[in-house]
């Protein structure tokens, strides 16, 4: 979908059509962009941007709170349409999702007049556009989706590939961000074609175990099948504050809100987790992971223990903090422990995140 949280507002407030549109917070309470409508891109706006310096951007930025029961709605609408052309629907979030259109309800023979009847449905039904990338791969139709938007239709067919992936950079690639692409460009691998003849041990020195992956991606093959209603493989919320924390006090009560939040959807669920996740972003946007993976448990006072274990292994309140985050993984059921392969483990990983001026959306779940 296209700006989608932005793009509701501006169908339900006609008010907005045409005004440069930013969806988040206040500036002065550290609010972050969560979306902006095209009008606002133009002047630099986009999502995960503070919101302070998106009006310095754009001075005349309206700025909308999100209402997400009103982008689940629309959200359900699309995904509705979808599912009356193929079962094979794999969402990625509210407004993206793969389709596997080999077979459809229109017995359509090609991929590319399905992408056209879906995006003519969609803004007939909701008053709202959608951009498609037709591929004959996920990684391919993920790029093409965004390669025209807004209202976009970009078509990759088979003699195509060779000549699209030449000319892409190698940030185009997944898995590389502007760290990874940051190394990569370093060692002089500038375009995604340049993966292919790089040494591959010197590859692997640059990005560890996504070598291969990346080799595969940037000859153009990914045979990942189209997996509808994808398992989830973790739950967790943070949070951006208004003022930094530097009282210990308060940043463990906030750490250890957030676990119990974490073990409290583990219980509603009936799944268990094996790793905690902590998240901590500092005054200076330096940002920190520390995990911690055991006997798999959805044990409140457990999970709220390890969460708060790991924070003493941050710097937090010795230096002040911006963000917070808890987060719990390697899902399970008390049948997978039954499972002959299900040993218990126990293991402590650390990892330190990218120091850029980024901002996830505040307080998401």
């Amino acid at each position: 979908m296209d700006a989608f949280y932005a793009s509701v507002e501006q169908r339900d407030k006609p008010e907005l059509r045409g005004k440069p549109v930013a969806v988040g917070g206040r500036p002065a309470g550290r609010g972050v962009v969560a979306a902006a409508s095209y009008e606002a891109r133009a002047f630099g706006v986009h999502s995960a941007m503070s919101m302070a310096k998106a009006v310095r951007l754009c001075p005349d930025l309206m700025i909308v709170p999100p209402d997400f029961s009103r982008y689940k709605a629309a959200s359900n609408a699309v995904f509705a349409i979808f599912r009356e052309v193929t079962p094979l629907v794999e969402p990625l979030s509210l407004d993206e999702a793969y389709l596997d259109v080999t077979e459809n309800a229109w017995g359509e023979p090609l991929a590319t007049p399905v992408a056209r009847r879906l995006k003519d449905r969609i803004r007939a039904d909701t008053g709202l556009t959608a951009s498609a990338g037709v591929a004959p791969n996920k990684f391919l139709a993920k790029i093409a989706s965004g390669w025209k938007k807004p209202d976009g239709l970009t078509v990759i067919s088979p003699e195509r590939v060779e000549p699209f992936l030449q000319q892409l950079p190698v940030d185009a690639l997944w898995g590389v961000g502007p760290v990874t692409a940051g190394r990569l460009r370093a060692r002089g691998i500038e375009r995604l074609v340049d993966v292919r003849t790089v040494d591959v041990e010197m590859l692997r020195e640059t990005v560890g175990s996504l070598a291969d992956w990346l080799r595969q991606l940037a000859n153009g093959v990914d045979d990942r099948p189209v997996v509808p209603n994808r398992e989830t493989k973790s739950s967790g919320s943070e949070t951006t504050y208004a003022d930094d924390l530097t009282d210990i006090d308060q940043i463990r009560t906030e750490i250890s809100e957030m676990a119990a939040d974490a073990a409290r959807w583990l219980t509603r669920r009936e799944i268990l987790a094996r790793t905690v996740t902590i998240k901590v972003r500092y005054a200076d946007f330096t940002t920190i992971t520390r995990s911690h993976s055991a006997r798999a448990t959805r044990d409140e006072a457990a999970i709220v223990a390890r969460a708060t274990q790991l924070l003493d292994k941050t710097d937090a309140a010795r230096r002040a903090v911006r963000l917070l985050g808890v987060s719990v993984h390697n899902l399970c059921t008390e049948a997978d422990l039954r499972k002959p392969d299900q040993l218990p483990f126990g293991e402590n990983t650390e990892g330190t995140g990218s120091t850029e001026d980024t901002e996830p959306t505040e307080g998401t779940d």
